[in-house]
Formats: C-alpha cells, structure tokens, sequence
C-alpha cells in the first residue's frame, strides 16, 4: 500500500473520535508534522477534512458524510444477499427469506423456495406476522428500548397457534432474549407445523438492516433439525453484512451470543 494513502486513512479514524490538532495528527502517525500538514492540506482541499477557525484544529469534513450517505443510499441489500440466500437454500433445501423493517411492519423482500413439494404461505412483499416472527423478532429486538416498548404496547397479538406470542410482556422478554443472544426462532408460533430460524444482517454501525431466515414444515425437519442449522445460518448474515458493510469482519452489535436455547414461538 502506497505509504503516503495508508497515513491519511490512518486519519480519518483519529478524527472520528473528535477534532484534534497538527501535533496530535503526527503523533498518531509517527511523523514530523511537516509530514502530517501535508496529507491533511490534501484531504482539506477535497473535502475529507476540514480545519475549524476558532482553534486551528481539523475535524472530519462535510465531503466524507456526503460520501456515505450516498453509498449507503445506493446500497440494495437485496442484491447483496441474494446470492448468500440462493447458496444457503442449496445448502439446506429449506426456504430461505430476507426482510426489512419499514414504519411498523417488516416485509419480506426476497425469498427462495424450497426444493420440496411443500411451499411457504409467504410472499415477497407481503407484511410478516410481526409478534411470532422470526425476522420481525430480530429487526424489533434491535430497536432502541424505548421504541420497543412503544411499539409492543400499540400492536396487536393475534392468536395464530397455541405458542403464539400472548401480550406485549411476552413480547418484550421474547425481544429481549433475541436482543442478547444475536438470533431468532419461530417454533410454530404462526403456523403449527412450521419452524423458523433467522439471523440479523447488519450495517456498518453493527445496527440490523434486514432479517434473514431459513424456514421449514416440521415434516420435513424438526424443530431441533433446524436449530442445528444455526452456525450456519448465523455465518450467512456474517458474510452479507461484511459484504453490505465493505468491512473485512462482520458489524457486531452491542449484545453477545448465547448458545442456543429452544424457545417457544414463523418466518
């Protein structure tokens, strides 16, 4: 790498962490500041960096968030699943899914059918059932707390099977629980015979940005079946994070795995 480019991205995250000045700059870096004026001039005069009047030091500059917004609006993390979900359905066999969350519903935005006779009720585009789904409980579990409760006390919690998720209190603890250990099941709580398995995709500030799962009738795979698809579930949603971020490892979000624990509520 050329030396001169891998000291000015060496800036970029010292000033992430607030402005700093010319001899902080070359300290992180190890040079005269001499050395250090020049590349951030050169980031300056393309808007990466911006040096503030009042005191002289350098900031993160208006160019890099323009940068970021627009590649982020550009990115379609449909076209960079789509692949890792046609390879995990060959994997598996099983019906693979991908949602998002828009306003207060999450909506599935790709799938991949199964390679048995037996076909899944759901549809691209289609809402989920939000209390009893896997996806929805993985984009849910990752709002902020307050939302959370907010949204769990204005829906409803329609009983789709004996296991559905019953009231909001069930619906916290359930959210909680996939909030701390990093995935999501559906045991037959939308359709008896139906179990489900997802695992969140994640943006570059380790926040969900969609929901994916591997889905399947419990005669074709039982429930513990399709729990013993979980590394490789959660090593999916890995690799299209990583993909959708252009980060060499995936985001991680604040909470740590557990191992896998058989709860009681679909795709």
């Amino acid at each position: 790498m050329s030396q001169s480019v891998e000291r000015a991205l060496r800036i970029l995250p010292l000033l992430a962490r607030g402005p700093a000045g010319l001899g902080e700059v070359a300290e992180e870096l190890g040079v005269h500041k001499s050395t250090a004026l020049r590349l951030l001039r050169t980031l300056h005069e393309h808007g990466f960096v911006y040096r503030q009047q009042n005191d002289g030091r350098y900031r993160l500059g208006a160019q890099l968030f323009a940068l970021a917004a627009e590649a982020v609006e550009n990115l379609d993390v449909r076209a960079v699943a789509h692949p890792h979900l046609v390879e995990l359905n060959r994997l598996t066999g099983h019906t693979v899914h991908l949602a998002l969350h828009q306003d207060d519903e999450v909506v599935y935005i790709d799938k991949v059918e199964s390679r048995y006779p037996v076909r899944m009720y759901s549809r691209i585009g289609r809402p989920v059932p939000l209390t009893v789904a896997a996806v929805a409980k993985l984009l849910l579990a990752d709002l902020p707390e307050a939302e959370r409760r907010a949204l769990a006390e204005r829906i409803e919690y329609p009983r789709h099977t004996a296991r559905s998720t019953p009231d909001a209190q069930a619906f916290l603890r359930e959210l909680a629980l996939v909030r701390e250990q990093g995935w999501a099941t559906d045991l037959g709580g939308h359709e008896e015979s139906v179990n489900c398995l997802g695992a969140p995709v994640r943006g570059p500030d380790g926040r969900a940005v969609a929901a994916l799962s591997v889905s399947a009738p419990s005669v074709v795979v039982t429930a513990e079946g399709l729990l013993e698809l979980l590394p490789l579930v959660r090593r999916t949603a890995d690799t299209i994070s990583r993909e959708y971020s252009g980060a060499p490892h995936a985001p991680h979000a604040p909470h740590a795995p557990h191992a896998p624990h058989h709860d009681e509520d679909t795709p």
